[in-house]
């Protein structure tokens, strides 16, 4: 669960980078690039995928169209994977390859070809019009979103080095053109705020690779970008809470929250964050009141659900309950996550939570059984820190 799962930060609804289109653009494809954009953050991304073939039909020239599809049609691997909330980025931030499932083949062809698309007209752009900013700010976006890509999906945490180089590169080139451009910080500031978390031979070899580091400086250009009116404020906005969560500063991730799930009120996994935030900001009242909510709004939701949901809200839940002191309202949650399908790493903890309840009743027997099964769950799903404090409930 280490944050390096997404280099250009990729949690929620995974951070897409979805730029305002190029003012040359066919007014006709811009239109559809907003309206598919809202649809990805309200979580209807079949739909997503077909507004922005729509909008390479209406201009086959327009450069977001073809990263947006790549984004939408990437977002549909981490949704049927189940890493796409910010629990999935709070551990520390790795630097070496990572083991992932292969995702389907036709749609990792489908996000090449897009990606691609969006390369080489971005590099084209960039070769006509070299002291435009917005030309340096699509190409930097599509190289991005392809060492994203590389990261979250393939594993490749250091193939990815150069390509994630040449997207910080470009977007500081942005800020050099244009110093206003703001929405440029999101990329330099996320690369800023991981090296600064590296471990100091990482950090070396990250500012050998022409990297640099600083995490209030990452922080700053982040919550800027997250305030410019541009078309990547909400990737921005979705980026802020995960920091702010790692940061501890849970009040300031609430907030953000509350003003995207009025910008989306068909995504359900904000109200899933939304009540997740406020556990580890310990309000577990406020956490059940606001999972109850999204149980309650989402439950004739016949939408897709992420891979493992169900086990998430239920864990979470369950969790806000025990804290409570309801254990039997805890129990019936918890054994809801357990039955469910999921990650591995939720059904670990479930089990620890309800191992930590059958001490409360005194039965010892029950409880180590419950944390043996947590600490191999755990630890199958590089949950280390869960593990190793079950190790210390055994006895």
């Amino acid at each position: 669960m280490g944050l390096a799962r997404g280099v250009v930060v990729g949690a929620l609804t995974a951070s897409l980078t979805i730029a305002a289109a190029p003012a040359r653009a066919n007014p006709e494809s811009q239109a559809l690039n907003v309206k598919a954009a809202a649809e990805i953050y309200n979580l209807d991304r079949d739909q997503a995928v077909a507004t922005y073939r729509q909008s390479i039909a209406a201009d086959p020239q327009d450069i977001t169209a073809y990263r947006g599809l790549a984004s939408a049609l990437w977002l549909s691997i981490t949704f049927r994977r189940g890493n796409m909330t910010v629990d999935d980025y709070l551990g520390s931030v790795g630097h070496s390859d990572l083991k992932l499932p292969p995702p389907q083949r036709d749609v990792a062809a489908a996000f090449r070809d897009a990606v691609d698309h969006a390369l080489t007209l971005s590099r084209k752009a960039v070769a006509a019009r070299p002291a435009d900013p917005d030309a340096h700010f699509q190409l930097g976006s599509a190289v991005g979103l392809r060492a994203s890509y590389l990261v979250t999906v393939e594993g490749k945490v250091f193939g990815a080095v150069s390509t994630a180089r040449e997207a910080y590169d470009e977007h500081q080139k942005v800020m050099e053109i244009d110093p206003k451009r703001a929405d440029a910080g999101l990329i330099v500031g996320t690369y800023r705020y991981i090296v600064s978390a590296f471990s100091l031979p990482a950090r070396f070899f990250a500012y050998m690779a022409g990297f640099s580091g600083g995490k209030e400086k990452g922080l700053q250009l982040i919550r800027g970008a997250a305030t410019y009116p541009g078309d990547n404020q909400t990737e921005a906005r979705l980026a802020v809470v995960l920091l702010d969560n790692r940061e501890r500063k849970y009040d300031e991730a609430l907030a953000t929250l509350a003003t995207l799930r009025d910008a989306y009120p068909r995504n359900r996994v904000l109200w899933l964050e939304s009540g997740a935030t406020n556990l580890r900001a310990g309000r577990p009242a406020e956490a059940e009141r606001m999972l109850n909510e999204g149980l309650s709004r989402f439950a004739n939701d016949e939408r897709p659900r992420m891979f493992g949901e169900w086990t998430l809200w239920y864990f979470k839940r369950g969790s806000a309950r025990a804290l409570l002191g309801r254990d039997e309202e805890a129990e019936a949650d918890l054994r809801k996550a357990v039955a469910s399908e999921g990650r591995a790493w939720v059904m670990g903890r479930s089990h620890a939570e309800l191992g930590k309840i059958a001490l409360k009743k005194g039965r010892r027997d029950i409880a180590n059984a419950e944390f043996r099964q947590a600490i191999a769950l755990c630890q199958s799903d590089n949950d280390i820190q869960a593990a190793e404090e079950v190790k210390q409930l055994l006895h």
